[in-house]
């Protein structure tokens, strides 16, 4: 059995998405962030680096980062057509995927969310939440670009889509305004069953 470590709300949501996706029977485990339960014993002893998604796989081992898990799952199981077959497009999907995460998740919504990290200041929380803003805004802008009037960000439906959702769900919770074709891309996917079946499992339907 595949076993999905998760936090509610989290990036974490764009793994379920791809896990409904593909049908494949998981148990999933929630790690509270609000408890800071990443950091205890417990789930160190399952992933060392304290954080979601993780995956532990039927074999025991343990997958880890948001871009691999996803590769892994869609490659795992082809028949979903989750990702491209041709280098071409898969390299394309993991370009999109790493800006996803590592640009406007990291550089932008981790500011907006916990600039507390990074300063116990509230002024200078401020400043870090309206950089956070600008940079999330920047993201949305480009993937508004490469997303144009598709219905899905690479053409056809991918493992990229489940990452533009966990996005685009966090900036209407936080009235960052999305261009129009992504507010229209979040509502295709809102309407998919893997969708509302994932965020049933979160809690958030």
């Amino acid at each position: 059995m595949t076993t999905f470590y998760y936090s509610t709300n989290s990036c974490s949501l764009g793994i379920r998405i791809i896990l409904e996706e593909i049908g494949l029977p998981y148990d999933s485990v929630a790690i509270d962030f609000k408890s800071r339960e990443q950091f205890g014993p417990a789930f160190g002893a399952v992933n060392p680096k304290r954080k979601v998604p993780a995956l532990v796989r039927p074999d025991g081992s343990l997958l880890t980062e948001f871009q691999a898990i996803a590769f892994w799952l869609a490659e795992s199981y082809p028949a979903t057509s989750l990702l491209a077959t041709d280098l071409e497009g898969r390299i394309r999907t993991m370009e999109v995927m790493d800006f996803i995460v590592a640009s406007v998740h990291m550089r932008g919504f981790t500011f907006i969310i916990a600039p507390m990290k990074f300063s116990p200041s509230p002024e200078a929380q401020e400043d870090l939440r309206a950089h956070g803003r600008a940079q999330a805004d920047l993201g949305f802008a480009r993937l508004s670009e490469s997303l144009g009037d598709k219905d899905w960000i690479m053409g056809a439906y991918s493992i990229a889509d489940a990452g533009v959702f966990y996005l685009c769900n966090w900036a209407l919770q936080r009235s960052v305004e999305l261009p129009v074709n992504l507010a229209a891309h979040h509502a295709r996917m809102k309407a998919r069953p893997a969708v509302q079946r994932a965020l049933a499992g979160e809690g958030l339907a």
